[in-house]
């Protein structure tokens, strides 16, 4: 599957719904020579989002650490427990989703706000990023391909879209590789010591 010198420290795997991304992510941190912190961003605000919750719950390892946080990524990777060897951040759609609800206003759907939202999520993305690489395990980012799919119909869904597909290739450059999960299998798009 994937290769321990293709990897590097900062990895992102993404692809799209139900192709495999999360159980690689834990496949590589459970290979890894040390415990696994497992960052989750999901909100449980109804009971469809509790069975996701607890179906990636009864997957991972009991002795796995779990930070749970919805909007401050820098902030959850100072909570990870020392001697840690992998961290998985799962996911950072959600991740997404949880910022533009927090700052998106149908009242204000000016270009100057939608900007504004993005180049915050921008800023955020970067300080993560640069923070995960100073880090001494390896981080991993599981995150969804959305920009595959139909056009969605209304604002929101347009811009989300938008600002996901640019939030994924910031983290990419950052990464010092890229995965994309097909029917449960990574194939390499960037690996590390080869770009």
């Amino acid at each position: 599957m994937f290769k321990e010198n293709k990897l590097g420290k900062l990895v992102l795997i993404t692809g799209g719904a139900r192709s495999g991304k999360s159980s690689l992510a834990e496949q590589l941190a459970l290979s890894a020579a040390g415990p696994a912190t497992y960052i989750a961003t999901a909100a449980v605000l109804d009971e469809e989002m509790a069975l996701r919750v607890k179906l990636h719950q009864q997957r991972r390892p009991q002795n796995w650490s779990t930070v749970e946080e919805t909007l401050d990524l820098v902030g959850a990777l100072a909570k990870v427990p020392e001697k840690t060897a992998t961290v998985i951040l799962d996911c950072l759609t959600i991740w997404l989703t949880n910022q533009l609800l927090k700052n998106y206003d149908e009242e204000d759907t000016t270009e100057s706000r939608i900007v504004a939202i993005e180049e915050k999520i921008q800023a955020e993305l970067t300080r993560f990023c640069a923070a995960a690489a100073a880090k001494p395990y390896r981080t991993v980012v599981v995150t969804n391909e959305v920009g595959c799919g139909v056009v969605p119909a209304y604002p929101l869904g347009r811009v989300f879209r938008d600002i996901a597909g640019r939030a994924n290739q910031l983290v990419a450059r950052a990464a010092d590789s890229v995965w994309l999960a097909v029917c449960g299998y990574p194939l390499c798009v960037k690996a590390y010591n080869e770009c």
